[in-house]
């Protein structure tokens, strides 16, 4: 373990990226933004309003779909272009196939 010296000296061999909290003189202090992130054109959007959602039911093939890739990204694979045909044919299967496959997708994890 290496002793850092005492004074200016040792704030500027501080890595920003590693301490940003050092504060080096060269460079001037930037303004806080919210979450530090925000550029000046950037603005936040409002919360949603719960009145104006649209209640309409899934179909259930459209459900299923949802969750089944939920349930490939939760168990970390990625679904290839191709894919899509066979997820869109284990959609149309009933509900208890369906249950089993994701269960069988979660256990794989």
């Amino acid at each position: 373990m290496q002793a850092f010296t005492t004074g200016h000296a040792a704030i500027q061999d501080l890595d920003p990226y590693r301490f940003p909290a050092a504060r080096i003189e060269e460079e001037p202090e930037m303004a806080p933004t919210v979450v530090g992130l925000m550029d000046h054109d950037d603005y936040l959007l409002p919360a949603p309003d719960p009145t104006t959602r649209l209640s309409m039911p899934l179909d259930p093939a459209d459900r299923r779909r949802l969750e089944l890739h939920a349930a490939l990204t939760t168990a970390g694979i990625a679904p290839l272009p191709g894919d899509l045909d066979a997820i869109k044919a284990l959609c149309q299967l009933d509900d208890s196939t369906h249950a089993a496959l994701r269960r069988w997708l979660n256990h794989a994890l």
